[in-house]
């Protein structure tokens, strides 16, 4: 009989072992222009997207319960219930980011999505860059548990703990009002927050409508945290609309 060597009697047969693939992060496309859509899907997929699409309002909020996405693109001008409504519905029950990408680049219509639950605006035309990083960020966002105790943005430091702020490892000394603001930037980091939204949070329903004096804090705020407060580059300006903190910088 011929005996197997030593080699051949410990090899073992080769078993294929099928690693599990990362799971991809669903994106619902959600405009009624064709074009716009296939555009979307081809950028996003080289992305590492998993996308999904609907063209009316009533469509986005069936796919939204039978997909259940990480992330909706919705645009404005929608037929049947609009954008603006297909937020407002999704709000009462799904906190799913929803990034605005809409030809309407009125204040007013930024304002209003905004302030109906909206994370984001994008206005077209737009590049795929920013489409990608614009959803990072409401990405990042949607996945804070709670939120982080120590933010930092280039050399600005905000510890929430202490209430402390450094800049350059430097103390910067700040009102209650400004402190306040800056919290609440930190809280909602790299989405625009509209006045109206900034002044509820920080004085509370019925001072929606005192601009002028937030306006005068963040320009305070700005001189003591920004290096030139004429070229801010934490506390961003999104005319007519309100202010966005940057991040990763």
């Amino acid at each position: 009989m011929e005996q197997l060597s030593y080699n051949e009697r410990q090899a073992e047969p080769e078993i294929a072992v099928e690693m599990p693939q990362p799971q991809r992060i669903k994106v619902l496309i959600v405009d009624d222009e064709h074009a716009i859509r296939r555009f979307l899907r081809t950028s996003l997929d080289a992305h590492g997207y998993e996308v999904h699409e609907a063209a009316t309002g009533e469509d986005a909020i069936l796919r939204v319960v039978n997909v259940q996405p990480d992330l909706i693109i919705l645009d404005l001008s929608l037929p049947g219930i609009d954008g603006i409504e297909v937020t407002r519905r999704l709000r009462d029950w799904t906190d799913t980011p929803i990034v605005i990408l809409s030809v309407m680049d009125q204040d007013t219509d930024k304002i209003e999505a905004l302030d109906a639950g909206a994370d984001d605006f994008l206005t077209k035309p737009f590049s795929v860059g920013e489409l990608t990083a614009r959803l990072r960020v409401a990405m990042r966002h949607a996945h804070k548990a709670e939120p982080e105790l120590v933010f930092n943005t280039g050399d600005l430091r905000v510890d929430l703990t202490s209430r402390v702020v450094t800049r350059d490892g430097q103390e910067v000394q700040l009102t209650p009002t400004e402190y306040d603001l800056l919290k609440v930037l930190v809280k909602y980091a790299g989405r625009v927050l509209t006045h109206q939204q900034l002044l509820r949070e920080v004085r509370g329903v019925g001072y929606q409508s005192e601009s002028h004096l937030l306006r005068v804090h963040m320009s305070n705020l700005r001189r003591k945290i920004e290096e030139d407060p004429s070229h801010p580059q934490y506390i961003l300006t999104e005319p007519g609309v309100g202010y966005r903190l940057a991040v990763d910088i």
